[in-house]
Parts: C-alpha cells; structure tokens; sequence
C-alpha cells in the first residue's frame, strides 16, 4: 500500500504532464460550450491524443470535473468574500448573486458541474467556505431591513434552478435574457407590505442538497 501511495504522489513525466494539460486545455473549451456530457472520445480528439491517455490520466468524468473546475469554485467563494466588502447590504448581496451566475452563463460546464455534483469533494469543500458568507450577507440584509422577511441562505441557492433553465434554452437566442429573469427573482427578495409571507419554509441544508441531487439527471452519468 505504501508503495501505491508513492507512485500516485510522483510528478508526472514531463510527457505525461504535458497530455494532461492538453486534455485540460480542450475540456476547458469544449465544456464551456457543450457541457458536461462531453466524452472522453471527444476529449481525445479534441486534444490530439489517444482515447487511452485521457482513460490514464482521468480514470472517470468526475475526476476530470474535479482538476477542471477547482480554480473556477474558489472564484465563486472569492466573489462571495469580495461582496462582504461593499457596504451597501442589498448591493452586496445583489453583486454577489450576479457575479456568480454571470461565471455559469459564460461556461455551460462549470454550471452543471456545480448544480449536479453537489456530493463532489470540490463542492463540498465550497459548501464549507461558502455558507457562512453567505449567511451573513443575508443576515446583513435582514438587519437593514432590505431583504424580504422569511428570505434565508438556501433560497439564494436555488436561484440558479431558478434563471439557469433560461440561460440553457436563450443561449443561442437572446444569451443575455437570463440577466431579465435574474432582476425579476431579485424583485421578489425585496421587502414590500403589500406581498403575501411565504407560504412555505425555506430548506433546511440536507432538502437542499435533495432537492440538488434529484433536480436534474447529471450530464456526467450520460
């Protein structure tokens, strides 16, 4: 067993790195575009290797989905930490919620992997770090009295399942109409006498991660 653990800790070849980068390089791309029901005879193509050396290098999707958007995740979370800067409550988390769906709407396949690999070691990890910004930009919100009473951290959550529908089927039409759907979501965070109170409760951290596994079948297990 040691000696298993000694070889996966090696570097790679400067070879093998060097295909392993390419791969990267055209999942990036390919992605972005199409998704991530892209196969791994795609990728190979794409990047000019054999079907075997993405197989080597990247046994399953998720393990591809995982080197690739690592890097994109910690933005998300950075974006989050930036929003708590801005002293504006509703501005604050009005940007975040924009800046982060503004990431999904220009890569289709960092949308996906964060709406379906919600168990993933990557997103569990985002969770951790997330969850408590996010709780205090709500919390923030509430003091200053410019977030809908009832409104809490996992309804930010599900605004992607909300606007992501719409960012999938106008891409192609009008790919800025997600932005429309987002202002009239945002309206309906804000505090207004004359609405109803929510008729239901907000999620609880284990509904929501349900409500993420069972939404949708996961474009990785195509």
């Amino acid at each position: 067993m040691g000696e298993v653990r000694a070889q996966m800790c090696r570097p790679l070849r400067k070879d093998a790195e060097r295909n392993r980068q390419r791969i990267l390089t055209a999942a990036r791309e390919l992605l972005a575009e199409q998704g991530c029901g892209v196969s791994h005879d795609q990728l190979a193509e794409a990047a000019d290797v054999a079907v075997g050396t993405v197989y080597r290098r990247f046994p399953d999707k998720d393990s591809l989905l995982e080197a690739l958007f690592e890097e994109d995740v910690d933005r998300i979370v950075h974006i989050a930490r930036a929003a708590l800067e801005i002293d504006d409550p509703w501005k604050a988390l009005v940007t975040f919620v924009t800046r982060s769906l503004e990431l999904q709407a220009g890569n289709r396949g960092l949308k996906e992997f964060l709406m379906y690999n919600v168990t993933s070691g990557t997103m569990t990890s985002c969770r951790a770090r997330l969850l408590p910004v996010i709780d205090e930009l709500v919390a923030r919100a509430h003091v200053a009295e410019v977030l809908r009473p009832g409104i809490c951290s996992y309804d930010l959550g599900m605004i992607p399942l909300m606007v992501g529908p719409v960012m999938d089927g106008c891409r192609e039409v009008q790919p800025d109409l997600w932005r429309r759907s987002l202002e009239i979501v945002l309206d309906g965070l804000r505090p207004c006498p004359e609405r109803y109170r929510l008729s239901a409760p907000g999620l609880q951290a284990e509904e929501f991660l349900e409500v993420m596994r069972s939404s949708h079948t996961s474009p990785t297990r195509r």
